[in-house]
């Protein structure tokens, strides 16, 4: 776990100065996230994680961004049992803004890249899978650079591989909102 998130800190910090070099915009946002797991195990509770996430896109168009966005969740119940877990996810993607109106700027992404987890979804030990993040939201507006983010409301898929189970594909629901600051 301790190397994936210093190869996530490289990557960041590796890639800041090049955009910094670049015209066009950029932003970074800071959001409370929900996210509501299905798991594929028949039987197996659908259960709720909280946390938060962090993003950063760079806009070299005025319509299109690259995002990228470390994510982490604490999972604290599952039905009626304590797992006391975490959940990481670190995605990278196309972000599109439709900037046509005047109090508000409406967003939409698709992120892919790796989610990790431990005694995630009925498993023990540490587990690494693919993850998705399909949907959008809006930014509103509210103090010069600042905007307040009203969502993205995702489709996040995971794939880890469950107990008592063939299939690996969790169909999830995230909700976030928070803060963004474009400069």
């Amino acid at each position: 776990m301790g190397k994936l998130v210093s190869i996530a800190e490289l990557f960041v910090l590796a890639s800041l100065p090049a955009f910094a070099q670049e015209r066009g915009s950029k932003d970074v946002s800071v959001e409370y996230s929900y996210v509501r797991a299905n798991p594929a195990t028949t039987g197996f509770p659908d259960f709720n994680a909280n946390g938060g996430s962090a993003s950063f896109a760079f806009s070299p168009r005025n319509w299109y961004g690259i995002a990228g966005e470390f994510s982490g969740y604490h999972i604290g119940r599952v039905g009626r049992v304590n797992v006391g877990t975490d959940l990481f996810t670190f995605m990278f993607g196309p972000q599109l803004y439709f900037h046509h109106y005047r109090r508000f700027s409406p967003f939409a992404h698709e992120l892919l890249g790796v989610a990790h987890s431990g005694n995630e979804f009925g498993i023990t030990g540490s587990h690494n899978s693919f993850t998705m993040a399909l949907g959008g939201g809006v930014d509103v507006p509210f103090w010069g650079h600042l905007s307040l983010r009203v969502g993205p409301i995702d489709y996040l898929l995971t794939q880890f591989p469950e107990t008592r189970s063939s299939r690996m594909t969790q169909n999830n629901l995230r909700v976030s909102g928070g803060v963004r600051w474009r400069f």
